[in-house]
């Protein structure tokens, strides 16, 4: 019995071992492609699940219950019917609070710029030393900006390795003639966001996404009030982020996915902290001001 046990022990390790850092769901859609051969489709779904969560993207073991969810859908537009085809790729992730059941929205972007070519049946390969397709490179590139966000919440800076990486990714793909990788391919794409991410002009943004999360967010369930004190006292930071500057992209995405979140985070709070919120809110994502003012009417 004790051998049995030991060797069910080194099992889990062995398990653990092997554990990567993805669990991510790939949906294809191609409801616009008029085609009775849906296989291809279903092998590319497969390929790319298969290279998310086959591989790899930090040197940490991670278990397999500490694995970082995301979506990928990918909606094709056309197919020439051969290997030839145009998308757009969603990507979302998220993260768990702590002692809690909720997963909190970490990334969702929509990439309107995804040419690539798959013949069914193929492996999708990766190396961070060159460019080899399309395909590949969006794999690599937004595996690598999920680990950096998702590390981002837990430590300090702690995706700067992880962004770095994209940052590769982003110069090895403009020798390619594929979109979205390169400065002039238009304010929101994969050259900005990794720009952003690793310009010292977002650092005080990227700050504040770690106090939102390990210091406000993971202290709610202990402390509902401690916690919304601490995000309200890391509120100001925002004020700082420059939103005007080309390719303003990471506040962009920061407000797409935290803006109901911060609403209901508010909206329990006291007149101050809800009228300090409103204030800040309002002149650091515009775009929403009208959901912020919410906040003020709510009981």
């Amino acid at each position: 019995m004790k051998k049995l046990g030991v060797y069910i022990l080194l099992m889990c390790f062995a398990f653990a071992a092997k554990a990567q850092d993805l669990n991510a769901r790939v949906k294809v859609t191609s409801g616009k492609i008029q085609t009775t051969n849906t296989h291809i489709f279903q092998s590319l779904e497969t390929a790319m699940k298969d290279f998310l969560n086959g591989r790899k993207w930090t040197p940490d073991n991670i278990l397999p219950n500490e694995r970082i969810e995301c979506n990928f859908v990918v909606n094709i537009l056309t197919w020439d019917g051969n290997s030839n085809f145009s998308a757009e790729l969603q990507i979302q992730s998220t993260r768990p609070v702590y002692n809690t059941s909720y997963n909190t929205p970490i990334l969702n972007i929509n990439d309107k710029d995804f040419d690539f070519t798959y013949t069914e049946g193929q492996t999708i390969d990766f190396t961070d030393q060159s460019y080899s397709s399309n395909l590949t490179s969006v794999m690599a590139f937004y595996a690598y900006i999920i680990v950096g966000m998702d590390y981002d919440t837990f430590s300090r800076l702690g995706g700067t390795p992880y962004f770095l990486a994209a940052q590769t990714v982003v110069t090895n793909a403009q020798s390619g003639s594929s979109k979205g990788w390169k400065a002039f391919d238009g304010n929101v794409n994969r050259y900005w966001l990794s720009e952003n991410l690793n310009s010292k002009s977002y650092s005080n943004l990227r700050e504040f996404i770690y106090d939102y999360h390990r210091n406000g967010l993971d202290q709610m369930a202990d402390n509902s009030a401690k916690g919304r004190k601490a995000i309200a006292d890391a509120l100001p930071g925002l004020q700082q982020v420059d939103r005007t500057r080309l390719g303003a992209m990471l506040p962009l995405l920061f407000f797409t996915a935290k803006n109901l979140e911060l609403i209901s985070i508010f909206t329990k709070g006291d007149n101050k902290e809800k009228n300090d919120a409103v204030t800040i809110l309002s002149q650091a994502d515009p775009a929403n001001g009208n959901k912020y003012l919410t906040i003020k009417t709510s009981n």
